[in-house]
């Protein structure tokens, strides 16, 4: 569970709730003058409504189900990887490279697999990176579908709180002849850009950069899995294979590289 995403979202809220109350003398009446059924309506219903005809359902749906993999994410350890490959390569080096057939079948990263078993049935170099770099840039690319509905909705939100509010506008203009609802009509006319602000930076706009950031980390890690497959299949050295593999990683987990084979050696000696 993404803790930061949970922290993020319930202490956004209570911010908001908080400054409503500090500027109402902790009036808790105040806060029910920003809940508005028609306000929501218009903004929320307006928003998906643009979104359907903009984008197509199915892509629509898919984004609303991978707001599941902010709260969830796949767990991806960059360095576990590295582990794995030089395992392979060394495994390859002692018993050839069709003992990695074995070695595949307990895999659970299906794209790992698929490269090893290329490399197993004597694929060509130059078609085991092709295949695997193709598959990697559809998997961006649906990623990218998927961020490009939630920052659609972002563009929309504050639009459709902007037409709420010149709805309410029209509607005040028309009852003017009893200045006493003046205030309360501009009132409900102006909460319809808040929600608006509220859909697009408190809720799309950072579920689409949260998902930028996971697919970030996510390409990263087949990138390093295509070289590493690579080298195996090149016979490289495990040695010469985790150091180019290490090239991929910042600083701090690169030393984390070595400590995790450190501290398999030392449970190794007790």
């Amino acid at each position: 569970m993404e803790l930061g995403v949970i922290i993020g979202f319930c202490s956004g809220w209570v911010f908001i709730i908080l400054s409503i109350l500090l500027n109402a003398d902790m009036d808790f009446g105040a806060v029910m003058n920003f809940v508005d059924p028609p306000s929501v309506m218009i903004t929320l219903g307006g928003t998906v409504a643009a979104t359907l005809v903009a984008q197509p359902l199915p892509k629509v749906i898919t984004a609303f189900k991978a707001v599941k993999n902010i709260l969830k994410p796949s767990k991806l350890d960059p360095v576990d990887a590295i582990a794995k490959i030089v395992e392979l390569a060394g495994l390859a080096r002692k018993e050839g490279i069709l003992a990695l057939e074995d070695a595949s079948s307990a895999m659970e990263d299906e794209f790992l697999q698929k490269g090893v078993m290329l490399v197993v049935d004597g694929t060509d170099p130059e078609l085991v990176r092709s295949i695997l770099e193709t598959e990697l840039a559809y998997i961006e690319g649906r990623h990218r579908d998927v961020q490009g509905v939630w920052e659609f909705i972002a563009s929309m939100g504050p639009a459709w709180g902007m037409i709420g509010t010149l709805i309410g506008l029209v509607m005040m203009l028309q009852t003017m002849s009893d200045p006493s609802t003046i205030g309360t009509s501009m009132a409900v006319a102006i909460i319809t850009t808040f929600y608006g602000s509220l859909v697009a930076n408190f809720i799309s706009t950072p579920i689409a950069t949260k998902m930028k950031s996971y697919s970030s980390d996510e390409m990263l890690m087949k990138e390093v899995l295509i070289e590493g497959i690579l080298s195996i299949q090149a016979g490289e050295n495990p040695r010469i294979i985790e150091e180019k593999l290490k090239a991929f990683l910042s600083p701090t987990l690169r030393k984390s590289v070595g400590e995790e084979k450190n501290n398999d050696a030392q449970a190794g000696d007790e």
